[in-house]
């Protein structure tokens, strides 16, 4: 009971650190976090979601655009009765403020040469002009999680056509102004641009004219900082990534619970069947799963049948080694004592019946290893032979034809009854067969009585081929009908000399039989009165078309 316990608690151990470490379970892991890994990356880079807010901000700057140039336009312009109306710088910048101030943009006018007329950025003070300078946001909260969105971006964006900057922001707010999309505003066109800060901070740049009656007297340039809409874009991923560490935590769960479900029983399997191997008794046996109805439910029922069947195949050896070793003992007893008698007596006459008896036993004792050596062969031979597809009804009548003189010396006949319709065709060794068909019709041939017919039979049933060895014999008593086929049982006619056979050749021929997928059995010929006319051998092999 120790060896057992230690065995099991060793076995345990083992199972348990296999689970751990278990392939499978890395495996079933990567897989599935690759792949909702690989989902969540793509919906991170919402890159068409972020152009497309851009392009409504946009519309939305250069609306406001239009309705500050109108403004202006009515608004703050000098000289209309003169050929050269011009904007009114002081009005100009009060109606700029006041504009800007609510919608948080950043706009300069500028007039004819590119000059920077009036900025929001800038208040005229009694002491002067004062720069307004926005102060940065507060210290953000997910500092860590931008910074990561923000790498991902860059290295998506190399794969992706989104709005890439155009132009490098210019924070001149005096001076001159000569972008793109101011230029031609002061063609009377609207444009737009996207300007990146040193920072890398992104803006978008919309430039509309400043007319009077089609007149244009300047441009107005409006900026704003795309910050609003990185932190919607921002909020969204915040969002996809919560959803993903759910997802996450679900999925690793589920595949932790798929991988113990296969890799736990698979390593009690293979625990068991390692203790199979290495005891020494059958007190271990494959754990029973099938009430299991999957893969690993059949595999524990087919293993626990190949082991049952290794058992059953063992007490086979075991019990064949110990009648081999009886069959063989009784002529080796007979053998010593003969010899042992041979060498105390001088009479020349016993002496010759001393020998006559070994002779008898060494030719039962050749007899008998020559068919121990066929039935060890049996098993390895009819593993590796290939079998191939014959014609029943040609067979028996070649074997006929070959064997017409058996027991002529006794007057015995043997009658071949085929009959006819479908052809008999089977899928199996012809030697092996050959045989069998040998050993039926020495049997039939040593209890037949003088002048007796052994009757041979084919016909089709179905989808089998059967085949009946008929004699008129004494018949088989009833309580051996079970037991002739058993190896080394001998029911043999009383007149017979002793020896002459092993009592293997109707249990080799079973197993041939078995092989092919057939059946043999033996029952007795009865008249109609109950009288025992013969015995009849009957097996039946699968037809083939």
């Amino acid at each position: 009971m120790n060896g057992k316990k230690g065995l099991e608690e060793t076995s345990e151990r083992l199972s348990g650190q296999s689970v751990k470490a278990s392939s499978i379970t890395r495996r079933i892991l990567a897989i599935n976090v690759f792949a909702l890994a690989v989902l969540v990356t793509g919906l991170l880079y919402i890159g068409k979601y972020r152009q497309e807010l851009i392009e409504s901000e946009i519309a939305s700057l250069m609306t406001q655009a239009e309705m500050f140039a109108a403004a202006l336009g009515e608004a703050a312009v000098g000289g209309e009765n003169t050929e050269q109306p011009y904007l009114q710088k002081i009005i100009a910048s009060q109606i700029i403020r006041r504009l800007t101030a609510t919608t948080r943009t950043h706009a300069q006018l500028i007039i004819k040469g590119g000059q920077i007329l009036t900025d929001s950025k800038l208040l005229l003070e009694p002491g002067g002009l004062v720069q307004i300078e926005e102060l940065p946001p507060p210290n953000q909260d997910n500092r860590i999680t931008r910074y990561l969105l923000d790498a991902l971006d860059q290295i998506l964006q190399r794969f992706q056509n989104q709005i890439q900057p155009s132009a490098v922001e210019n924070n001149s707010l005096q001076g001159k102004l000569t972008s793109p999309e101011v230029q031609k505003a002061m063609a009377g066109e609207h444009g737009h641009t996207i300007l990146q800060a040193e920072n890398g901070q992104l803006s978008i740049s919309v430039a509309v004219p400043v007319q009077r009656y089609k007149h244009i007297l300047g441009a107005l340039n409006l900026k704003k900082q795309t910050t609003s809409i990185d932190d919607a874009v921002f909020e969204v991923r915040l969002e996809i990534l919560k959803v993903f560490g759910i997802a996450l935590f679900v999925t690793v769960l589920l595949s932790i619970y798929l991988a113990r479900t296969i890799a736990r029983p698979l390593h009690k399997l293979a625990a068991a069947a390692n203790l199979v191997r290495h005891g020494l008794s059958r007190q271990y046996s494959i754990p029973d799963l099938g009430l299991r109805s999957d893969e690993i439910g059949r595999l524990s029922a087919a293993l626990k049948d190949m082991t049952e069947a290794l058992w059953e195949r063992m007490d086979a050896i075991e019990q064949f080694a110990a009648d081999v070793a009886h069959e063989i003992k009784n002529p080796l007893t007979s053998l010593r004592s003969a010899v042992e008698t041979a060498a105390k007596i001088r009479d020349p006459e016993k002496q010759q019946k001393l020998m006559s008896i070994i002779f008898d036993d060494i030719q039962r004792l050749d007899r008998l290893i020559s068919d121990i050596a066929d039935a060890s062969r049996l098993d390895s031979e009819l593993s590796r032979a290939r079998m191939e597809k014959f014609d029943m009804g040609n067979l028996l009548s070649t074997f006929s034809t070959l064997n017409r003189k058996t027991g002529d010396s006794q007057g015995i006949k043997l009658s071949l009854k085929i009959a006819d319709g479908s052809p008999m065709f089977v899928l199996g060794l012809k030697d092996r067969i050959i045989q069998v068909l040998r050993n039926l019709l020495g049997n039939a041939e040593s209890f037949s009585p003088p002048n007796g017919t052994i009757t041979v039979k084919a016909e089709r049933n179905g989808k089998s081929v059967a085949i009946t060895v008929e004699d008129e014999g004494p018949g088989i008593p009833e309580s051996s009908l079970e037991n002739i086929f058993n190896r080394f049982y001998q029911e043999r006619p009383s007149e017979e000399k002793f020896g002459t056979h092993s009592g293997l050749g109707l249990s080799i021929s079973k197993q041939v039989i078995e092989t092919h997928g057939g059946t043999i059995w033996a029952e007795n010929r009865k008249s109609n009165n109950g009288k025992i006319l013969g015995a009849r051998f009957i097996f039946w092999l699968p037809a083939e078309n």
